[in-house]
């Protein structure tokens, strides 16, 4: 993997949409996997919904009608004129900021892009187009949860799991489907976006959208200048619950699923990592990570000594 860098400079927490919007710039949701992305996205469709009078939860298997994931290997495709897996690594790094321009304009309307690469160059380009960006949302979970989560979801150990968010050099490589994704550390992933600091960039807690939602999903709402009603939020939020998009699954499937996962939605737990990782795996994870966990809150004032 080539080196990465992250953009310089501080986070801003700004309103993404306003009547002068740029229909050809995306608005980025973005997140390490496992942390509430989709979650994020299946919210944003019901709201759309709502807005819109159609009452119905959405589709989970219809998201990329407003929230496509850039990804998707048959966008490279088209840029590249030969599938991704056939492209070698910089090739598909060199193309990637051309094809998110691509997606936009294949759009009418303001694009909400989910992604899982950290803001990084890999041979010199850059994994997000922030030309073509108006604004990102990030989702951030306790990392010792996501280690639980993504271990279910890769059909890996957890053990395995740990050690990838430790590695600076991280990522999915490209197959049939999807073009690669780089991810770096769980750390550095987070800090490449917080440090956007020339477009507005929301932050929102797992933690939070799960103990608070008509808060935190309220937040994301006003975000994106949209202005519901107190019972199309509340109604968002329940056509987005863990219950529904389970039913969902059970009945119809997701295509989003990865082949080693029993399911996608599985539990959607706040602090499941206490019964499921050991000791050790805990230790490591607050080792490398406790800085970045102490900023969000997701340690004791001891840093982590008492875990």
């Amino acid at each position: 993997m080539q080196e990465a860098t992250t953009t310089e400079g501080r986070r801003s927490e700004r309103p993404a949409l306003g009547d002068d919007l740029d229909l050809r710039k995306a608005i980025w949701i973005a997140s390490y996997p496992k942390s509430g992305n989709t979650w994020v996205r299946v919210f944003i469709h019901n709201l759309l919904r709502q807005l819109r009078g159609e009452l119905d939860p959405q589709d989970i298997n219809a998201l990329g009608v407003s929230t496509p994931w850039e990804v998707q290997a048959r966008h490279f495709a088209e840029r590249l004129g030969r599938p991704a897996a056939e492209a070698s690594l910089l090739e598909v790094a060199a193309a990637r900021p051309l094809v998110q321009a691509d997606i936009l304009r294949s759009c009418a309307r303001p694009v909400l892009l989910k992604t899982h690469n950290a803001v990084a160059n890999v041979g010199g380009h850059p994994t997000i187009n922030f030309e073509a960006t108006l604004a990102a949302v990030y989702v951030l979970r306790n990392p010792l949860d996501v280690a639980v989560s993504y271990a279910h979801h890769a059909g890996l150990l957890s053990c395995e799991i740990v050690e990838m968010m430790q590695n600076p050099e991280a990522g999915h490589g490209t197959d049939a489907g999807n073009a690669f994704e780089f991810m770096g550390s769980w750390s550095f992933h987070v800090a490449s976006w917080m440090s956007v600091a020339h477009r507005p960039v929301l932050l929102l807690r797992y933690e939070d959208m799960r103990r608070a939602p008509e808060r935190a999903f309220g937040r994301l709402a006003s975000f994106l200048r949209l202005e519901p009603s107190a019972g199309q939020l509340r109604r968002a939020i329940e056509h987005s619950s863990f219950e529904e998009m389970t039913r969902q699954e059970a009945t119809r499937g997701f295509t989003e699923r990865p082949a080693a996962a029993e399911r996608f939605f599985r539990k959607g737990a706040v602090g499941q990592w206490r019964e499921a990782l050991t000791r050790e795996e805990i230790a490591a994870v607050v080792a490398t990570h406790a800085p970045m966990m102490q900023r969000f809150g997701y340690l004791p004032e001891d840093c982590g000594a008492a875990l």
